[in-house]
C-alpha cells in the first residue's frame, strides 16, 4: 500500500492541476485570442490589379474569441478598425448552434475541473466517499474534462475551417467589398485547451499511481471469479 503522505501529495498535485485547468478555461473563454489572421479585400485588389508590395494595402487584420473580437479592414484607403460581439452583433452571420455548443463544452470544462479540484483535495485531507464522489469518481470527473476539452478543439476547428468563420465575420453586413481569408492561425487561448486536455490526462495517471484501480476493473475480476466458481459446481 502507498504511504498516506505520498497519497496526499499526489491528490494535492491533482487538485492543483485541476484548479489550473478551471482557471485557464475561464480565462480562455473571456479573451478574444482564439484565432488571429489577416483578410484580403479582394474587390479592391482586383480593381487596381494589386500585386506584390501593393497588395499589403488591401490586407487587414482580424482576431476573435468566443464572444467578441476586433477587425481592421484595409481597402486601399487606410484601415477601418472596429470591434464586434458574436451576440448579438453577428447573429445570422455564423453557425450559432455550433458556436453555442463550443461555449457549452467550455463551461462544462470549467465546472467539472472545479468539481474535480474540490474532490481531489477532499480525498487528500478528508475522508473519501466510496461512491462516485470518492476515489473512483475522480476518474469520471477527469475523463469528462478530457473529453470536453477535446470536443472544444474539434468543434471550434470545424467552425473555423469548414464554416469559414473568419470570412463570415469579415463579410458580415458588407455590401461594397468582398473579403477572403489571407492568413489564419490559432492563437493562445485555443492552445490552452490542448494543455488542459494533457493535464487532465496526467491527472488520470496520477490517480492510478495512488493505487485506485481503473473503473470496472474490480467488477470484471469479480465476474471472472464468480464464473470460475460456477464451473466448479
Amino acid at each position: 500500500m502507498m504511504p498516506s503522505l505520498q497519497k496526499r501529495l499526489l491528490f494535492s498535485t491533482c487538485g492543483l492541476l485541476g484548479f489550473c485547468c478551471a482557471l485557464s478555461a475561464a480565462v480562455a473563454c473571456a479573451l478574444p485570442l482564439w484565432v488571429r489572421g489577416t483578410v484580403l479585400c479582394r474587390t479592391g485588389a482586383e480593381l487596381v490589379n494589386a500585386s506584390g508590395p501593393e497588395l499589403d494595402k488591401f490586407v487587414g487584420e482580424l482576431s476573435y474569441g468566443l464572444f467578441h473580437g476586433q477587425r481592421v479592414k484595409q481597402c486601399g484607403l487606410g484601415g477601418r478598425a472596429s470591434r464586434f460581439s458574436f451576440f448579438p452583433d453577428l447573429v445570422g452571420g455564423f453557425p450559432v448552434g455550433l458556436h453555442v455548443t463550443v461555449v457549452v463544452f467550455c463551461g462544462t470544462v470549467i465546472l467539472f475541473s472545479s468539481v474535480a479540484t474540490g474532490f481531489f483535495f477532499f480525498n487528500a485531507f478528508g475522508h473519501p466517499y466510496e461512491t462516485l464522489q470518492g476515489p473512483m469518481g475522480l476518474y469520471l470527473w477527469s475523463f469528462i474534462c478530457c473529453v470536453c476539452s477535446c470536443l472544444v478543439m474539434i468543434l471550434f476547428s470545424s467552425e473555423v475551417k469548414l464554416h469559414r468563420l473568419s470570412e463570415s465575420i469579415a463579410n458580415f453586413n458588407e455590401v461594397n467589398f468582398m473579403f477572403q481569408t489571407h492568413t489564419e492561425r490559432y492563437d493562445r487561448c485555443f492552445w490552452l485547451f490542448l494543455i488542459i486536455f494533457l493535464l487532465q490526462g496526467l491527472n488520470i495517471l496520477l490517480i492510478r499511481l495512488t493505487g485506485i484501480h481503473f473503473p470496472f476493473r474490480e467488477n470484471k475480476e469479480a465476474e471472472l471469479s464468480g464464473g470460475a466458481i460456477d464451473l466448479l459446481y
